[in-house]
């Protein structure tokens, strides 16, 4: 169903005050917050720099066991960065920060600063230090370039490993259309003052449980949101594929007129024995989300030590072989939820340059260490765009710690359909040298703002662009010059979706837990949470500080919900024994994989369930 010659009533504002979240007390010469019904200690003594370290910086942290507000540092040792705390109940906690020192000064050169709140009022109020009072508060440095309303906490899978599904929580937390419209303009407060955009992932549980999803995304669109993302498994999609094409096509299309640009899928791997999850059905997914015009999937690869880092080259491998409907694998070194031991940590624990590192080994060098970036580069482009046009659009200015990028290109493929060679972009572009101009240019413009000097500076970068691009090792098809045209000087945007479709995004975003939790990243984040009640909440202090925020409120809005939904099942549960016949006996699945696993080995390996790995 298409949302022409619907009449859309313009967007409402919503009235607000700042939610107080936490407060400050103080009982018998010690400091607490008070927040979710708990008291939370404040303070305890800076960890000393040992013999043989160097101190990188100090920030603040907080105790795994019981949450407290802790000084850390931040320490390099043998080429690798560490950060420690000390509780004075629970003792010295230590964990790996970052697995490169060197890699980490030269993304910390990228560092940018955020816009706040880009012009909105506070959404909660800064009674307590950081990150007992978020919401956003008035302390936080960065807007939403991302927004994640949870839909609903019901799963198709029970995955082992999970503590967001709806049993284990033991309420079902599932908003409402009129809730989920509240949410949305909550955010779209942001952008009364500027041209930053309301940006919306649809995420769980599992979105396509919702039986009325396309309802869901109608209201977020008529809301207000520019770009709308959905999170799935892809279950789903792939099960209605098997089972009925046209009928798949038609909710995927449905989907797509509704509002969905992009469908971030997770894919852990490509054998089964990795990607128990969705191995088998991620091919169906993918031909539904192509034939039914969805065809702008990003692939999303929790990555875990000693479990899946083999096959992070073979996932890019198999992400080329589809671009015509994979546009990009952003992965995710694995956040470390629950108590653990520092050894079962050590053994599982990646970080962003250790990801990077084993995609240069396994693609035989071919995508290096060097053509990645820190988000916020992206910055530097768009702050001379402020410049040019005197607008205020997305800054993308995250901490550089919390995500790198790159992007490539297919050169090539084997008779099977898989890429013979990457081609990063840093090969025929110097990112440095450009981005270096343009933040010249974007001085001059500022120090003298007139609609001529903003003219003479467009035409100034266009004429100095060539100079940082190698024309001789452009890829024929990929013109950036005229892509830098469109985008500088007519101002025109659809240049950015055009190089999204001849490349593939290479992402890593690393999201903290509380054993490496680093407050100076959590005031920089651009990645936050709806809530009911009105308020943002960062990624990291909604998912990583749970029983504070994420638990806290959905449970209370569920208890809200629950004479309205007395017998409502938590949901039908995925059985692959239905399907797995008809996968394996079809071309679809063995195309899919064709000379990237050997499909022989796959097929005679125990099946395993689609909630947890084969014994």
């Amino acid at each position: 169903m298409s949302l022409q010659g619907l009449r859309l009533e313009p967007p409402r504002r919503e009235s607000y005050r700042p939610v107080k979240v936490g407060v400050m007390l103080r009982r018998n010469g010690e400091r607490y917050v008070e927040i979710a019904g708990r008291r939370i200690k404040i303070g305890g003594p800076l960890p000393k720099v040992r013999k043989g370290e160097k101190l990188v910086r100090l920030t603040g942290s907080i105790c795994p066991a019981c949450l407290r507000l802790l000084p850390a540092v931040i320490v390099a040792r043998e080429g690798k960065l560490y950060i420690r705390k000390v509780c004075p109940e629970h003792g010295e906690i230590e964990d790996l920060y970052y697995g490169d020192e060197s890699f980490y000064w030269r993304q910390m050169r990228w560092e940018e600063p955020g816009i706040g709140l880009a012009g909105a009022q506070p959404y909660s109020l800064a009674l307590t230090p950081c990150p007992y009072s978020c919401g956003l508060c008035s302390l936080h440095e960065n807007h939403s370039a991302l927004v994640n309303i949870v839909v609903t906490n019901r799963c198709d899978l029970s995955c082992f490993y999970c503590f967001f599904y709806a049993e284990r929580a033991g309420y079902i937390y599932e908003p409402s259309i009129e809730d989920i419209r509240r949410m949305v303009r909550a955010v779209r407060r942001q952008k009364e003052k500027s041209d930053v955009h309301v940006n919306i992932q649809i995420t769980g549980g599992e979105p396509t449980v919702r039986e009325d999803l396309l309802d869901v995304v109608k209201a977020i669109k008529e809301e207000g949101a520019d770009y709308i993302q959905l999170n799935t498994n892809g279950i789903t999609v792939a099960r209605k594929y098997i089972d009925d094409r046209e009928e798949a096509i038609k909710y995927v299309r449905g989907l797509r007129e509704a509002g969905v640009s992009v469908v971030y899928m997770s894919f852990d791997g490509v054998t089964p024995k990795v990607n128990w999850k969705n191995h088998y059905e991620a091919p169906f997914a993918l031909r539904a989300f192509k034939e039914g015009g969805l065809d702008n999937v990003v692939l999303v690869p929790t990555v875990i030590r000693t479990i899946n880092d083999h096959e992070v080259g073979d996932i890019i491998r198999f992400a080329g072989k589809h671009i015509d409907v994979i546009r990009g694998v952003n992965f995710q070194p694995v956040s470390l939820t629950g108590m653990m031991r520092k050894h079962e940590r050590m053994r599982m624990r990646i970080t962003i340059p250790d990801v990077i590192k084993r995609i240069e080994e396994q693609t035989n060098g071919q995508i290096p260490m060097k053509a990645w970036y820190p988000v916020p580069v992206v910055s530097k482009f768009v702050k001379v765009i402020d410049a040019l046009t005197g607008k205020l659009y997305d800054t993308l200015s995250n901490h550089p710690m919390c995500g790198s990028a790159t992007y490539v290109v297919v050169d090539g493929r084997d008779a099977n359909g898989v890429p013979r060679r990457f081609i990063p972009i840093t090969d025929f572009l110097d990112v440095e040298g450009f981005v270096e101009m343009l933040d010249e240019e974007r001085l001059i413009i500022e120090s003298n703002g007139s609609r001529l000097a903003r003219m003479k500076a467009a035409m100034r970068i266009l004429a100095k662009s060539r100079r940082y691009i190698d024309l001789e090792r452009m890829p024929k098809d990929l013109n950036i010059y005229k892509i830098i045209v469109k985008i500088f000087l007519l101002r025109n945007y659809q240049a950015i979706k055009e190089f999204h479709k001849k490349t593939l995004f290479l992402g890593m975003m690393h999201f903290m837990d509380r054993y490496n939790y680093d407050i100076t990243r959590l005031r920089r984040c651009n990645i936050h949470y709806a809530l009911p009640d009105g308020r943002l909440v960062p990624f990291c202090a909604f998912n990583v500080l749970e029983e504070l925020y994420r638990d806290n409120i959905q449970k209370m809005y569920a208890k809200a919900r629950v004479e309205r939904i007395r017998g409502f099942n938590p949901g039908e549960k995925y059985d692959r024994r239905r399907y797995i016949k008809r996968i394996l006996s079809s071309p679809i699945y063995r195309e899919a994989y064709k000379g990237i696993i050997d499909l022989d080995k796959a097929v005679k390996h125990p099946i395993p369930s689609a909630s947890g790995p084969a014994s």
